[in-house]
C-alpha cells in the first residue's frame, strides 16, 4: 500500500533519502516558517504534517511514534482555535481577531521544566522496561515530551515554545550528525536557523502588545 512513498530519491552520507522522508521534511519545515512568522496557516499545514507522519510512522511500525499522533494533532486543533478565537484581553494590537504573543511567568517556567522531566524520567523508564532494545530510551522521551510541550506552547502562543524547540534542534541535529545521518541533520539545521530568527521575531511581537 502507497509503495511509492518509499521510493529513493538520493543518498546523503550513504544512506537513501525516501521521498516520505523528503514529503515530511518540507511539510514540517513550511509548518514552523509559518508559525515563526506569526501565520495562522501554518496550522492547516499543519494537519497535513500530522497526517504525512502518521502514515511514515505506520509503514515503518514505529508504534509509539504514531499513538503519538492524535495528540500532535488535538493540539494542532487547539492551536487553531486559540489563534483564532482570543479572548478580548487577549486580542493583537495589529489584528484584533488574532491572539496576542505571551510569555510564561517564571514559575510557570520552573513548573513546567520540572514537568517536562518528571514525565520524561518515567516515560523513560517504562520504555526502558518495555523495549529494551531502545538504546537511549531516557533521551528518546525526553525529546519527545520537549516537542510535545512546544507545541503546546505554540498553540496558546508563548514566547516561550521557541526555547523549547532550539534545544529540541540543537539535540536533534547531533544526533542526526553524530550517526552520518546527514540529510535529516541538515533538515535540523534548517528547524534550528527558523527557531533562532523566530525566538526574536516573536520577542518584538510581544514588546508591541506588552
Amino acid at each position: 500500500m502507497m509503495e511509492w512513498l518509499n521510493i529513493a530519491l538520493f543518498e546523503a552520507g550513504g544512506r537513501p533519502v525516501l521521498l516520505t522522508d523528503l514529503i515530511c521534511s518540507v511539510l514540517g519545515l513550511t509548518t514552523v516558517v509559518l508559525a515563526g512568522r506569526n501565520s495562522k496557516y501554518n496550522f492547516y499545514v499543519g494537519y497535513l504534517y500530522t497526517a504525512a507522519l502518521f502514515v511514515l510512522f505506520w509503514q515503518r511500525s514505529l508504534l509509539a511514534s504514531l499513538l503519538l499522533q492524535p495528540i500532535s494533532l488535538a493540539i494542532n486543533a487547539f492551536g487553531h482555535w486559540r489563534w483564532t478565537h482570543p479572548r478580548e484581553s487577549e486580542r493583537s494590537s495589529q489584528d484584533a481577531l488574532s491572539l496576542k504573543v505571551s510569555m510564561l511567568g517564571w514559575g510557570e517556567r520552573i513548573a513546567a521544566i520540572a514537568a517536562v522531566l518528571v514525565i520524561a524520567l518515567v516515560w523513560g523508564k517504562s520504555m526502558d522496561t518495555l523495549f529494551p532494545a531502545d538504546p537511549h530510551p531516557y533521551l528518546d522521551c525526553l525529546l519527545t515530551t520537549l516537542i510535545l510541550t512546544a507545541q503546546l506552547l505554540s498553540a496558546m502562543k508563548k514566547w516561550d515554545c521557541w526555547v523549547a524547540w532550539l534545544l529540541v534542534n540543537i539535540v536533534q541535529t547531533a544526533l542526526h550528525l553524530s550517526v552520518g545521518n546527514y540529510f535529516m541533520g541538515a533538515v535540523s539545521l534548517l528547524y534550528l536557523g527558523n527557531g533562532l530568527w523566530s525566538l526574536l521575531s516573536w520577542r518584538k511581537l510581544y514588546r508591541n502588545d506588552a
